[in-house]
């Protein structure tokens, strides 16, 4: 009937569209499987990466205890820098790094360890001032350039390997092959965390 008013009520009321808008689970639930994903790609990069016949190993540094010993994450990168002169792959070890909060010169602890372990200190080349990975690249590179050398290898943690050779490669060096050492530690979870953020900001900002 045309004057009834439930009828009218009922042509006036919003159809719906039968759709419906993705529930925040949901939207959570995507955005962690793509964190997932990117975090297994960075760590599989890292971990598949594989050293070359090069020029020069360059390593990057890592926490100093307070008594002026490596700490075990940096001792893993030394123990697999090392690994590289008895497969003759380099002649060269350029170890860079900071001067930590606890007063210690990266750079030199990671000198005298290479040579207590057999590396000829004639072979290896100190950086103290490679505060982080832009600087190491770039200390490194100013160093291969004056020497007339081209190829490295790089040495860090599996997480950190894409960053540190898009470092080395911004600076014009010919980075030909990555080691990272089969070393894990809870704090890892942080640091693969760390370089999911840190990657793509320094692909965009050189930062």
């Amino acid at each position: 009937m045309a004057g009834d008013p439930l009828a009218a009520v009922g042509e006036g009321a919003p159809r719906s569209t039968g759709r419906r808008r993705p529930s925040l689970i949901r939207v959570l639930l995507v955005l962690v499987g793509v964190a997932a994903l990117y975090a297994i790609l960075l760590s599989r990069y890292g971990l598949g990466a594989r050293p070359q016949p090069a020029d020069v190993a360059i390593v990057f540094g890592s926490q100093v205890r307070t008594d002026g010993t490596p700490s075990p994450r940096l001792v893993a990168r030394l123990e697999t820098a090392a690994k590289l002169q008895r497969h003759k792959l380099v002649r060269t070890w350029f170890v860079s790094g900071g001067i930590g909060r606890e007063g210690h010169d990266e750079s030199r602890v990671m000198r005298d360890w290479l040579v207590a372990h057999g590396v000829p200190d004639s072979m290896i080349v100190c950086d103290s001032l490679g505060r982080n990975s832009r600087l190491t690249a770039d200390h490194a590179a100013a160093w291969m350039r004056a020497h007339g050398v081209r190829r490295a290898n790089v040495i860090t943690q599996y997480f950190h390997v894409a960053r540190a050779v898009m470092a080395c490669d911004r600076a014009g060096i010919e980075v030909v092959g990555a080691r990272a050492p089969r070393w894990y530690e809870p704090r890892d979870l942080y640091s693969l965390g760390r370089e999911m953020v840190a990657l793509p900001v320094y692909a965009f900002s050189g930062r």
